[in-house]
C-alpha cells in the first residue's frame, strides 16, 4: 500500500481542520530539571506513599470502574468548596471536560472565545472540531481588556467564553469585576478554569448558581497529582446532565479513584507543599528581576518572563545547562517571552545559576 493511498483516503474521510492542525507538543523531559510543565516538584513523602500503596492493594483491576463514584464526587464537591445544588463531573484532566465542552455546542457554529494569550487547547479544540475560534488580546502588561472582551461578545456572540483564572501562561489574575461583567454580558456559556487555583488561593465557586451560564473548572494536576488525570467540572445540574451524556463510561479509572480518594483525606500534605511553592514563587520572582529581565507578577505557580533577542538563546543554555523551561516558538506575541515553573529550592537555584551565567 503507497503512502499517496493512504493520504488520498484521509483526505477523502478527514475534516479539512483535522488535517491542517498540529497535535499538542509535549517536550520530552527524561534527564532534566523538568520546569517547563507546571507541576509539584515534590511528590508525596515517603510515608504517606506508603499508605497510599496500600489504598491500592486491593483495587479490583479485573472489573469497570464506579462509572458514578458519589462518594468520590461529595468529597470533591466539599474540597471545591461548591455551593448547594451545583453539580460536578468528573474527567480524564480537566482536557477531557474541555474537548466535552467544545464538542457540545460544536452544532450551533458559533465561536469559541477565549483572552490571548491563553491555555492552548481551547484554540486547538475548537479548530480541530471545525469552531471559529476569537482570542481576545491581553493588554502590554497581559491583562484583560474588559471594554475590548465586552465589544467582541456583542460581535461575536460565542457560544462558549473559556477564562483561565489566573490566565497561562502569564499568571495574571483578572479582577473578580471583569469576570462578572462577562459572565452577565455572555449569551452562552461562560467557563472560569481555575487550575491554578492551589496558587492563586480566589475562587469564583461561590458564584455558581447565581447565573444560567456559569462553569468552573478545576484539576488535581497543579495540586500535585498531575498523573493521576482528574478534572473536574462544576455547574447547575442541568448542564451536567446534559453534558454527561458526551462523557465516555468508565473515563476515570480505579486507580485514580482510589488514589483521588486517599488524597482528600491527606490535603494538608499537598497544601504545605504549595505554600512552598508560593514562597518559592515570590523569591524566583526577585531573582529573575534582578537578572535585568522583565518578568510578570503571577498568582500561579509559574513565571513569565521577557527576553527580546536572546529567548532563544536563554532556551537553549538552559537545555544545554540540564535545565528544561517553556519557549513558544511560533506564537506571535510571545516569540520572545519564557515560562519557568516553579521548582524546589534546589531546582530554582540551579535555574537561576545557569541563568545568570547565560546573562
Amino acid at each position: 500500500m503507497s503512502d499517496s493511498a493512504v493520504t488520498a483516503l484521509m483526505q477523502g474521510l478527514l475534516r479539512p481542520e483535522l488535517l491542517a492542525s498540529k497535535a499538542y507538543a509535549v517536550a520530552d523531559g527524561e534527564g532534566f530539571i523538568k520546569l517547563d510543565a507546571m507541576e509539584n516538584p515534590y511528590g508525596l513523602p515517603a510515608a504517606l506513599r506508603e499508605q497510599w500503596l496500600e489504598s491500592l492493594a486491593d483495587a479490583p483491576l479485573h472489573r469497570y470502574p464506579d462509572a458514578h463514584p458519589t462518594l468520590l464526587m461529595e468529597g470533591l464537591k466539599a474540597h471545591i468548596g461548591l455551593p448547594a445544588g451545583i453539580e460536578l463531573m468528573l474527567g480524564n484532566g480537566s482536557d477531557e471536560l474541555i474537548q466535552i465542552l467544545v464538542t457540545a455546542v460544536a452544532g450551533s457554529r458559533r465561536p469559541i472565545m477565549a483572552v490571548d494569550p491563553s491555555f492552548v487547547m481551547y484554540r486547538l479544540l475548537a479548530q480541530q472540531l471545525g469552531l471559529p475560534f476569537v482570542g481576545i488580546p491581553l493588554d502590554a502588561d497581559f491583562q484583560l481588556d474588559l471594554p475590548a472582551m465586552l465589544a467582541a461578545i456583542a460581535a461575536q456572540q460565542p457560544a462558549v467564553i473559556f477564562l483561565d483564572w489566573p490566565n497561562n501562561p502569564s499568571g495574571s489574575l483578572f479582577p473578580e469585576t471583569d469576570l462578572e461583567a462577562i459572565v452577565a454580558a455572555a449569551p452562552g456559556l461562560v467557563v472560569v478554569d481555575e487550575a491554578y487555583y492551589a496558587f492563586s488561593q480566589r475562587t469564583f465557586a461561590d458564584h455558581l448558581g447565581r447565573t444560567p451560564n456559569l462553569l468552573l473548572l478545576r484539576t488535581m494536576s497543579k495540586e500535585g497529582l498531575a498523573g493521576m488525570r482528574l478534572g473536574m467540572l462544576a455547574g447547575p445540574a442541568a448542564w451536567i446532565q446534559e453534558l454527561d451524556k458526551l462523557r465516555l463510561p468508565y473515563n476515570i479509572n480505579v486507580l485514580t479513584q482510589r488514589s483521588a480518594s486517599f488524597y482528600l483525606r491527606h490535603t494538608e500534605v499537598l497544601n504545605a507543599q504549595a505554600e512552598i511553592l508560593r514562597v518559592e514563587r515570590e523569591r524566583l520572582f526577585k531573582a529573575i528581576r534582578a537578572c535585568g529581565l522583565s518578568v510578570w507578577p503571577s498568582a500561579a505557580n509559574f513565571l513569565l518572563f521577557h527576553a527580546p533577542g536572546r529567548a532563544a538563546v536563554l532556551f537553549s543554555g538552559l537545555r544545554a545547562g540540564g535545565v528544561l523551561i517553556k519557549a513558544f516558538t511560533g506564537h506571535p506575541r510571545l516569540g520572545e517571552y519564557l515560562r519557568v515553573s516553579v521548582g524546589t529550592p534546589a531546582e530554582n537555584d540551579r535555574f537561576l545559576a545557569v541563568l545568570e551565567s547565560l546573562l
